[in-house]
């Protein structure tokens, strides 16, 4: 059996590191790299060219569900099974949309691990027990809900909620994206617009409802 590359994306350092002890403790799986946020785990997927991706949520900067659309759509090979901390059926909702195929709960244990690990690269789709038995029936219900951010954001405005939701200004949110202030200030007004939400604490409410940023 071929070795297991895989890629671990969280941006706490002491769960990463006990994270990462776990997946090498696994027979044939090996941790090809590490991330601290979204941004870092794009490139590192470019570079190692891993099997699977274990993905935080909550990253700053670029959230690792936006992360995890981009990797979807630019290396379709690769899986992303999410980490969370939340049960919660509109975060794995979120995150099924986004294209991962697994969901794991941060309290797992490690035979669940590998039991998500190996399922996802069997082509199945794992869950966390905890999570609830009808997410899946959901999903496939839903997968055109317009409520989700996936569906009426477009990415760069996905990104620039998140960073409002974060509390950055605008002259902040350009210079992190190496825009002009004008370019967010559209974006800003657009994504306002297709939200109907006119004031920022509504952003910050509607980014966490959706699993964006967590509270």
């Amino acid at each position: 059996m071929e070795t297991v590359r895989v890629i671990l994306a969280e941006d706490h350092t002491l769960v990463r590191a006990g994270l990462c002890a776990l997946v090498r403790g696994l027979e044939g799986v090996e941790v090809v790299a590490e991330a601290g946020d979204g941004h870092q785990a794009l490139e590192m997927v470019g570079s190692h060219w891993p099997d699977l991706v274990l993905m935080d949520v909550a990253m700053p900067g670029l959230n690792g569900l936006e992360a995890t659309v981009r990797i979807a759509k630019e290396y379709p090979h690769v899986k992303v099974i999410i980490l969370s901390m939340h049960a919660n059926e509109e975060y794995v909702l979120q995150s099924l949309r986004a294209g991962a195929v697994g969901y794991l709960l941060k309290d797992s244990g490690t035979a669940e691990l590998e039991l998500a690990i190996r399922a996802v690269l069997r082509g199945e789709t794992f869950l966390s027990p905890a999570v609830s038995k009808h997410v899946i029936e959901q999903y496939v219900q839903r997968q055109e809900d317009p409520q989700s951010p996936f569906q009426i954001l477009t990415p760069r405005q996905r990104e620039i909620l998140q960073l409002i939701a974060e509390g950055l200004s605008t002259k902040d949110i350009a210079r992190k994206l190496d825009l002009s202030i004008k370019t967010i200030d559209t974006h800003r007004t657009q994504l306002m617009d297709r939200l109907d939400i006119h004031e920022v604490a509504g952003l910050v409410r509607y980014a966490v409802r959706t699993g964006l940023v967590t509270a």
